[in-house]
């Protein structure tokens, strides 16, 4: 890819939720257009998805990923959801080189995930930005994947714009079902000490974020719909602020909240 230098592009976490979100006109899926519709136009996007977790690191390389439909029990509408963006070997590459002396395998055979395609189908819809997926390494701590997000920084000088996809808040064993379910409490607690450590900054508080107790325990049984932010905190400049693009909560027990940092000042935001 060119590489030469062009206006800094943000960083975004998508809370993204159930997959049926794509198919959806709600203030989660308002607020992904939003956001899509206030980025400068990018050169690629690069994504992160709590739906790749993997033991090693890896980049898809292909030049035409997949549409991975990587669940089970949804409506067959939700099956027939395409998400044909090209990708973009050349930047697979790039991250390979940013990320040294980490192996960092060129994988050609997963594509897009429902964590990437489910939110760029509200931001981008017409699927035409190369999209290249990154891999999340199961087996490393919390810190190694905020650090991971800080290598990839020259990417946003670059016209690649670096998303996040997963969950705050993310435990299925803990859901209810029903309209206007209420949130548990641990829910809300565990998610308004994420969003206080955002706004002030304290990526540490993120990084240690298994340090909050039983919330923490509870909101993140399985880190790997949390991982995704870590990479989006790692990627903040100082001179950033985070922008909180909507919040909320399905079914009680998943935190839809999305940020973005270093959007610019004409951002539509829902205020939250």
């Amino acid at each position: 890819m060119n590489t030469s230098r062009t206006a800094r592009m943000p960083v975004i976490f998508f809370g993204h939720g159930s997959p049926m979100n794509t198919l959806a006109r709600n203030q989660y899926t308002e607020a992904w257009r939003r956001l899509g519709a206030s980025v400068p136009k990018p050169k690629a996007i690069l994504a992160i998805s709590a739906h790749w977790y993997t033991r090693g690191t890896a980049v898809t390389a292909m030049a035409k990923p997949q549409t991975i439909h990587d669940f089970g029990g949804f409506p067959q509408a939700l099956f027939d959801i395409q998400y044909p963006a090209p990708g973009d070997p050349a930047l697979a590459e790039r991250v390979r080189g940013l990320l040294m002396p980490l192996v960092v395998h060129l994988d050609q055979s997963w594509g897009l995930d429902h964590g990437t395609w489910s939110v760029l189908a509200h931001a981008f819809p017409d699927a035409a930005t190369p999209v290249v997926q990154l891999s999340m390494d199961g087996t490393k701590p919390a810190r190694f994947h905020y650090d991971l997000g800080r290598q990839l920084a020259p990417l946003r000088d670059e016209g690649v714009l670096i998303v996040g996809s997963g969950n705050v808040v993310h435990n299925l064993t803990q859901m209810r079902r029903g309209e206007d379910v209420a949130a548990f409490d641990w829910a809300r607690r565990f998610n308004e000490q994420v969003r206080a450590a955002l706004a002030s900054r304290q990526h540490q508080t993120l990084v240690d974020f298994e340090r909050l107790g039983e919330d923490a325990r509870l909101s993140v049984p399985s880190p790997e719909h949390f991982l995704p932010l870590l990479y989006i905190a790692g990627l903040q400049a100082e001179d950033e602020a985070m922008v909180f693009a909507v919040d909320g909560y399905e079914a009680g027990s998943l935190g839809m909240l999305s940020v973005a940092a270093g959007m610019t000042a004409g951002w539509v935001g829902a205020g939250v």
